[in-house]
């Protein structure tokens, strides 16, 4: 297997831009740290994104690295779409275009949204798996219950419209700019999203991380959404897979991916976040390296947690949430939304990671 990340110099004196905030470290903790520039992107004068910019899939290459990330306008609907944005040091972000890259296609079953990608790239093409749902969700940060946007139709229609379900599609791309819809890959009954390609094929499949609302309870060994794992011949067609996590920690209650695993000599360094009474945020696991349904470590406390006031106050408080994460020269980049409204930046060496996820082996 092939690492699918190049490397760039970026020179830096760490100690100046990143700071570790985490009123709760200890001596042996571990923690990211926070780019002192945060956010690393805000929303904008531009209508689609002039009220929220997050969730942002990232990737590097060539001393370039390219931002794909979720905005959405101050409109009624909040309708959602995909920004592209550039940076020579992952750190000063600027974009491409005015105009957003992917938007939701009316009258299509991603009408109302597209939001949330996490990008890989297999050979000469970007494939980025991105949520949807057939209407807009409203201003659901003022009534998370139910959505404000609901289809008419017939009773007969199917339920993922009627409901207007979250389901997760495939884009693919040679730029990041221009992209073919490859259409769903999740199952149209269940409400699946934080869905994340491995960035290499293992044992000959192409592999993946879900969120199912449907395999819940006691018959799949989970009470609340939870991690799993899946395995394709052609990116489409996937099986339901294995239980990978589940939220087994006082931070911890429903479970989902993060940013697509990185290979490391080790194992498969797999970030996730975790959800307790609203509040959202991350862990870190490492998989085995042929067979990363098996769980070699966890750390069993967050790495990262709302505690500044861009994660703590925006349309969703109390919320950090990777999406995409690059390494370069040993330093790991995660980037995430905060609070729904913000793209932000974290970083720690990744031997250090290592380090302290083998302190914490099954």
């Amino acid at each position: 297997m092939e690492t699918s990340h190049l490397s760039v110099t970026v020179e830096r004196d760490d100690h100046k831009l990143f700071s570790n905030t985490q009123s709760s470290q200890s001596a042996q903790d571990f923690r990211l740290k926070r780019y002192v520039g945060n956010p690393v992107l805000s929303p904008s004068l531009n209508n689609w994104e002039n009220f929220s910019v997050c969730n942002p899939g990232v990737w590097c290459e060539d001393g370039k690295f390219l931002m794909l990330y979720r905005a959405a306008g101050d409109d009624a609907s909040h309708r959602i779409h995909l920004g592209l944005a550039e940076s020579n040091d992952g750190l000063h972000f600027t974009r491409v275009s005015d105009l957003p890259v992917v938007s939701p296609q009316d009258g299509n079953s991603d009408g109302g949204c597209v939001e949330d990608p996490r990008i890989v790239k297999f050979g000469d093409y970007y494939y980025v798996t991105y949520a949807y749902r057939p209407l807009p969700p409203g201003r659901y940060w003022e009534n998370p219950e139910s959505l404000a946007f609901m289809p008419d139709g017939p009773m007969d229609a199917p339920l993922a419209f009627r409901k207007n379900l979250t389901h997760t599609g495939l884009l693919m791309s040679k730029d990041l700019r221009t992209f073919q819809r490859l259409g769903r890959i999740t199952h149209p009954m269940d409400d699946n999203r934080d869905v994340i390609l491995f960035p290499d094929k293992i044992g000959g499949k192409y592999a993946l991380l879900h969120r199912s609302k449907t395999l819940i309870g006691e018959k799949f060994g989970c009470a609340h959404p939870s991690i799993w794992i899946s395995f394709s011949d052609d990116l489409l067609s996937w099986d339901n897979g294995r239980l990978l996590l589940k939220g087994e920690f006082p931070w911890t209650e429903k479970v989902g991916g993060a940013t697509p695993p990185i290979l490391t000599n080790e194992g498969w360094v797999m970030l996730y976040h975790g959800v307790k009474n609203g509040v959202y945020r991350v862990g870190a696991a490492l998989l085995d390296t042929e067979d990363p349904a098996k769980i070699l470590s966890l750390i069993p406390y967050p790495i990262l947690e709302p505690e500044e006031e861009y994660e703590l106050n925006g349309l969703y408080g109390d919320c950090v949430f990777p999406t995409g994460n690059v390494v370069q020269d040993g330093q790991l980049y995660v980037y995430y939304g905060a609070a729904d409204t913000y793209c932000c930046l974290a970083t720690c060496e990744m031997a250090e990671l290592l380090v302290c996820l083998k302190q914490y082996r099954k």
